[in-house]
């Protein structure tokens, strides 16, 4: 086993912001991690996008929450750093993302999707609202990010995985790895590509390669806002959230090992076994539509909820008697399709799976060659130094490298074999004195004028996030009763109301298993 001075790994992997959006204005300086002198983050000045005559140049503070969710299929993403008219060849090249303006024109397409949303199903914003995509926070938006950006180690080129959406790009946290998958699974796919054994990836996950160590042993958490161990919960009469945890979808793990957050405060103080940590936070009202009541940052809720969530997570961790080796890593997902200003490079792909119209994990035939959009990242522990800035390429399989390298693990992919490592930051050989406390969350955004309370009842839910928090039902459901009957089902589930009466008799099916 490797030698490290880290002997914990947390990770928080949350939802859908841009580094720009969260970041851009926050006008963060400090020291280079690579080169010791001064440096600034690579933040937002005066960029703009525009479209059929209009023009949206970056603002602050932030449109929180958004009117309308902003699409980030891949499609989308593909006009946002590509512009209209940019086009993807099945197993090719990815279309240049930069014009050959003098300067170059980058990412130009965030206004242009916003306004016409080719594949995210959400509709257009309502008149008002044309450049709500390109504002971004102000540092009182953030003052918990904020704090921990300057008090560790901010990565300010953290690229989401691959150019799309949520599921793929947090696969790659687990497995350096999607299996191919290059879109938003929908609930036919899920009936069928799958069993209930759960998503695999060809040379296992991260947790798979825990479990083979001899002293192996991680631990998963779900910041359901009630606490639930399986929250199938009611949030408005006959509307379930249908808010469970992704990592729930992978095979060798089921929603029996995922632990409510509740509990963390009470394991750290029984001595903390646990080598490696992922926690996912509240996903809200998932069936609703509206992601409403949970604190993972969705762009139709508020990021003060996600905000809150950091301060309690990294206030609880300092207090504890592992604080001084442990190395926490905070990210989100993917972009969810606000504007970033910086051209993603070009990816080394996994290597584990080639584009095949056979494999129907792809539908574009993507090739895993590019980055996606720039995403915020903060490495937090007391053996980094204070206020370092790193501007070294990472991407979501950095996760994995950092608890390959500390607890001596092979590499999954040739993914992960290649990103760099975070855990280098920690490069102190004993723990400095850090703050007990964050600053205090900012208070709650109301939902904007607009926002629709729920979707409607009779839209499908082909597409979106909705088919894999079903798949995990799916799981559960075959668990309790049989695979047969749990895949029957689910291929009848086409609207948001068969989801909803589904997650109910799910929820049903497993007290009665439960006694």
């Amino acid at each position: 086993m490797a030698t490290s001075p880290i002997t914990n790994v947390f990770v928080i992997m949350l939802e859908n912001h841009s580094f720009d959006h969260l970041l851009g204005f926050s006008g963060i300086t400090g020291t280079d991690a690579v080169t010791g002198q001064p440096t600034s983050i690579n933040g937002l000045s005066n960029q703009s996008n525009s479209y059929n005559g209009q023009t949206c140049t970056v603002s602050q503070p932030a449109v929180d929450p958004m009117v309308v969710d902003p699409g980030h299929e891949f499609l989308d993403v593909l006009m946002q750093l590509c512009g209209t008219g940019a086009t993807y060849p099945w197993a090719g090249n990815y279309p240049p993302i930069c014009t050959n303006a003098n300067p170059p024109v980058c990412n130009s397409g965030f206004l242009a999707d916003w306004l016409t949303s080719p594949s995210s199903g959400e509709g257009n914003p309502p008149p008002g609202h044309a450049c709500d995509i390109m504002t971004a926070c102000s540092p009182a938006q953030t003052p918990v990010l904020n704090f921990l950006a300057t008090e560790f180690a901010v990565c300010d080129s953290w690229f989401s995985s691959m150019p799309g959406p949520t599921w793929p790009n947090r696969f790659f946290a687990h497995g350096a790895s999607s299996s191919g998958l290059d879109h938003s699974p929908s609930t036919d796919e899920i009936a069928t590509w799958e069993t209930v054994a759960g998503f695999k990836f060809p040379n296992g996950s991260i947790f798979d390669a825990i479990n083979g160590l001899s002293d192996g042993s991680f631990r998963l958490y779900f910041n359901s806002v009630y606490g639930s161990t399986f929250p199938f919960k009611t949030w408005l009469p006959g509307v379930p959230l249908g808010n469970l945890p992704t990592v729930a979808a992978l095979h060798n793990i089921s929603l029996t090992q995922v632990v409510p957050f509740s509990v963390f405060p009470q394991d750290l103080a029984n001595g903390y076994p646990y080598m490696y940590t992922y926690i996912e936070a509240s996903y809200g009202a998932v069936a609703a539509g509206t992601y409403v009541g949970g604190n993972s940052d969705h762009p139709i809720d508020t990021v003060a909820n996600g905000e809150a969530f950091l301060s309690t997570f990294y206030n609880t961790l300092r207090a504890s008697s592992i604080w001084d080796t442990s190395l926490l890593i905070i990210t989100w997902d993917e972009h969810g399709g606000y504007y970033d200003h910086v051209p993603p490079p070009a990816a080394v792909p996994p290597g584990d799976t080639t584009p095949s119209h056979s494999n129907s994990y792809y539908e574009y035939g993507f090739t895993f060659a590019q980055y996606g959009v720039r995403v915020p990242a903060v490495v937090v522990s007391p053996l980094i130094p204070q206020n370092l800035i790193d501007h070294r390429t990472y991407d979501h399989s950095s996760i994995p490298a950092a608890v390959e390298s500390i607890f001596g693990l092979s590499a999954l992919t040739k993914r992960d074999a290649a990103a760099n490592d975070p855990s280098k930051l920690a490069s102190l050989t004993t723990a400095r004195s850090t703050p007990a406390t964050t600053p205090n969350p900012p208070a709650s955004a109301p939902a904007p004028a607009g926002a629709a309370a729920t979707r409607p009842l009779n839209e499908s839910i082909q597409n979106g996030d909705l088919p894999g928090f079903l798949y995990i039902a799916m799981r559960e459901h075959a668990r309790v009763t049989s695979e047969s009957e749990a895949k029957a089902r689910i291929a009848t589930v086409r609207t948001r109301q068969d989801a909803i009466n589904y997650l109910n008799e799910v929820t049903e099916k497993v007290k009665l298993a439960r006694g």
